[in-house]
């Protein structure tokens, strides 16, 4: 990790207020190699708590070269997700699935295999909880479940839904995030499972790939490295961003307070801003010596132009307080990728 990262977690450490609820603490979480579950993982094993990690994952060197020097506090266990005996990984109180494809391009060339995995990768975690009962799970939805909405005049709250075509191959991701949240809910309400839904706007921070490809990062490494943004769209579509340790407390808030059954909007405050206006905000406040062009392409497999303003009423109900701003968000992610 480098000092941005380091910094994120003890921000975390210092400022996440249920740590004592934790106390002794088993988890199972899912994606631990991934930019969220590997970040929760670091955090939560930062409380000096006796927590424990289980930590399925596909690649376990890439695993144990993360979380080297743990030791017994991180139980790594290679598998296919979908396959995955859960039932032999022993007794867990709590659960969090961030295992998910991320990348648009992978959603529309490998369109059976995202809906595969969202939708079996649920299915088997849903169906070890029911078994084997744990104090509480929150599944890692996204804010595209919302479908294409283009007002942007009122904020969009857990209860409203645009269209999705079901007939488009892009349409793989949200409409099989859809579905993992409706078997969510009926595990909740059918066989008394403890899942909450954390629906994630586009989350970034420290610690990202350097293959990631979603708009912000794209923009933060331009400015990085001193290079024009390039829009292969008019770049009209709209929405809030959240930092990385903003997400992770948001989920531990869920898996503590939030309601079974229930669906929870998770994006930074005043950070929504169109893809376009994001673009000139870089380049005026980070780096004005790069130009902002477009060069359109429809060949990208972006999804179609949404305006979502979420609403993080909900959330911010249960004590949640976002801690960073757009160009918070931004700054970091630009130190990072330059150190």
């Amino acid at each position: 990790m480098n000092k941005v990262q380091n910094q994120d977690i003890k921000d975390f450490v210092s400022s996440f207020a249920l740590a004592k609820d934790l106390q002794d603490a088993t988890f199972l979480i899912t994606g631990g190699t991934g930019l969220i579950g590997s970040l929760l993982i670091h955090c939560l094993l930062a409380l000096d708590k006796n927590i424990h990690i289980v930590a399925p994952v596909r690649n376990k060197f890439k695993a144990e070269a993360l979380y080297e020097g743990y030791g017994s506090q991180v139980t790594v266990v290679e598998c296919d997700l979908l396959t995955c005996s859960y039932d032999s990984l022993g007794k867990v109180d709590f659960i969090i699935h961030c295992a998910s494809p991320t990348a648009s391009r992978f959603f529309v060339e490998h369109a059976v295999e995202t809906f595969d995995t969202i939708i079996y990768g649920t299915s088997v975690l849903l169906q070890y909880a029911r078994k084997n009962p744990v104090k509480s799970f929150v599944y890692l939805s996204s804010l595209e479940v919302y479908g294409c909405i283009d007002d942007d005049s009122e904020y969009v709250t857990e209860d409203v839904q645009g269209y999705l075509d079901p007939m488009a191959v892009r349409s793989s991701y949200p409409m099989a995030k859809r579905a993992a949240e409706n078997m969510c809910a009926l595990y909740a309400q059918e066989y008394g499972v403890p899942v909450k839904v954390a629906r994630l706007t586009q989350t970034t921070g420290a610690g990202i790939a350097k293959d990631d490809n979603r708009v912000i990062a794209q923009f933060a490494r331009m400015a990085a490295d001193g290079h024009d943004i390039v829009l292969h769209t008019l770049g009209d579509s709209a929405r809030p961003y959240c930092y990385t340790i903003d997400a992770i407390t948001a989920l531990l808030y869920i898996l503590l307070k939030g309601n079974n059954g229930e669906a929870y909007n998770v994006s930074g405050k005043e950070t929504y801003v169109s893809v376009y206006d994001m673009a000139m905000f870089v380049k005026d406040t980070f780096n004005s010596d790069i130009n902002v062009r477009i060069e359109l392409d429809d060949t990208m497999g972006y999804a179609p132009v949404t305006k979502l303003r979420l609403s993080t009423e909900k959330l911010e109900s249960l004590g949640w307080v976002p801690q960073y701003g757009l160009k918070d968000i931004l700054g970091r992610l630009i130190e990072y990728l330059r150190s």
